[in-house]
């Protein structure tokens, strides 16, 4: 069997063990037939009838399906200078927004957003279409994820003003998405780990930790009443009345870092409506951008970063550490891969120094859904020399992770394999 795809191209986002919604004929076949299977693999391979080696023709949405898949997939849709993959005929996206807006429609159709997001990004980077993306038409029929939110960022002061509004709803529709998932769970995380993080000596009844206090007093166990006598209660404080602790989210806007920056804006901004901390949100390239007053809206927090440019992280933690007032109540988090292009030995010395100093310092090579990034290993082994690991983490685990740096507990990796 040859495929029609030559190497350069990549695979079509369909699983041949799981069926393309059709509405031919063919669809009704079952599940373990063979004509079932040829149909499935016909449309993963895609190419004329017989040349891909299923003979099997289609018909009907499957035909259209097809048609949408070698739009993007087929050899004559690589972007110029890619080849000619043999002189197939194919439709193409072409730089016709039009075009490419009843593309996106017929995508959005056929296939669950998930993978419709897949696709889009395929065509960004494949197609060369992100200059399209400057079309307010064009904008409405994408569908929202992080990684248009990181690209739609990155164009930056390119995007004229009438497609501005459009890339801001597009962005806060990303954003709301976000903070309906993460908020509730982060709030009651946090909240509890401040609770916990600040004892009182002489608590009322209901913040009794009752755990601990029997802890502190099983020397004065009484066998013969089978009880232990609390001389000292242990308990929580109120975190509203507790001193406030500091939390400073350092953030690489370099491009790599896209979708790191979007979930970074939206914690930052769930953190700072958290009364017990006092949340600051630095980004970060060869320049330095605090962006805290504008917290209140992580939209505004998204198009006040400048995706692109170079790394200097040495900069970045000077400005951090120049922001802490009270470092054994400070926790800094460090979001980047870690090139660093400024000081390396500047930035190795500033962790060092604010670790002695009481800071609680977290490394994450990344924020964001996606598998293991790519990092500098060398500065990743010289952090975790200092004490601070480095681990890539999903926004799932991020509020785990804060409320350990919070309480001073060991830090839940969630991949070993990821940190050095």
């Amino acid at each position: 069997m040859t495929s029609t795809a030559t190497p350069a191209t990549p695979p079509r986002p369909t699983d041949p063990l799981s069926p393309v919604p059709t509405e031919s004929a063919d669809s009704a076949a079952p599940a373990d037939s063979v004509d079932e299977r040829l149909r499935r693999w016909r449309l993963v391979l895609g190419g004329e009838a017989g040349e891909d080696g299923t003979g099997r023709p289609l018909s009907g949405r499957d035909a259209a399906v097809d048609r949408t898949l070698e739009a993007l997939y087929g050899a004559g849709s690589r972007p110029p200078g890619a080849g000619a993959g043999g002189g197939r005929r194919s439709g193409g996206l072409g730089a016709s927004a039009p075009r490419v807006a009843r593309w996106l429609g017929d995508i959005r159709s056929y296939f669950p957003a998930s993978v419709v997001q897949v696709m889009q990004r395929d065509a960004l980077d494949r197609l060369g279409l992100t200059a399209l993306l400057l079309e307010p038409e064009l904008l409405e029929a994408v569908e929202p994820d992080v990684h248009l939110v990181g690209t739609l960022l990155s164009l930056g002061k390119a995007m004229p003003e009438e497609t501005k509004a459009t890339a801001r709803e597009v962005v806060r529709k990303v954003v709301g998405d976000l903070e309906r998932r993460l908020a509730s769970r982060t709030r009651a995380t946090l909240t509890g780990a401040l609770d916990r993080s600040a004892r009182a000596a002489r608590p009322r009844h209901r913040d009794i930790d009752w755990n601990r206090t029997v802890r502190a007093n099983l020397k004065n166990y009484l066998p013969e009443h089978r009880t232990v006598v609390p001389e000292r209660l242990v308990g929580y404080a109120r975190a509203a009345r507790s001193v406030k602790k500091e939390v400073i989210l350092c953030v690489d806007q370099s491009g790599s870092m896209a979708a790191s920056v979007v979930h970074a804006s939206v914690f930052g901004a769930v953190l700072a409506s958290i009364r017990a901390l006092d949340t600051r949100l630095i980004a970060f390239d060869t320049s330095v951008v605090d962006l805290t007053d504008q917290l209140a809206d992580p939209v505004d927090v998204l198009f006040g970063v400048q995706l692109g440019g170079g790394t200097d992280i040495n900069r970045a933690l000077s400005y951090c550490q120049s922001r802490i007032t009270r470092p054994a109540d400070t926790v800094v988090v460090l979001i980047s891969d870690l090139y660093e292009g400024g000081v390396r030995e500047g930035m190795l010395e500033r962790v060092a120094a604010m670790r002695a100093s009481g800071v609680r310092f977290v490394t994450l090579l990344a924020l964001s859904d996606e598998g293991a990034p790519a990092y500098d290993r060398e500065n990743a082994a010289a952090l975790a020399a200092l004490g601070t690991p480095a681990f890539a983490c999903t926004p799932d685990h991020f509020p785990e992770v804060m409320a350990a740096a919070l309480e001073q507990r060991p830090l839940p990796v969630p991949d070993p394999g990821a940190g050095t």
